[in-house]
């Protein structure tokens, strides 16, 4: 199992939308991204400077991803 990776709010959101997602809104420090694809997932991404290991973990498995296809899309 890889270490999970120290990453923005900005830089998810890069990595993120190499796969299909695209911002749709922001509410407040929270940026809102959209898959285009189905199963048109909407994910949630604190925009912080750095991402928490819970969150970030929380996320990548809402996306359906694995930490080792995050570290390559980053």
């Amino acid at each position: 199992m890889s270490r999970l990776p120290v990453v923005s709010g900005q830089g998810l959101c890069k990595a993120l939308q190499k796969i299909g997602y695209s911002m749709d809104h922001q509410t407040g420090s929270h940026i809102i991204l959209r898959n285009q694809d189905p199963p048109y997932r909407r994910l949630t991404v604190p925009n912080h400077k750095e991402i928490s290991k819970g969150t970030l973990r929380a996320i990548i498995r809402q996306a359906g991803l694995t930490v080792e296809e995050l570290i390559d899309l980053i």
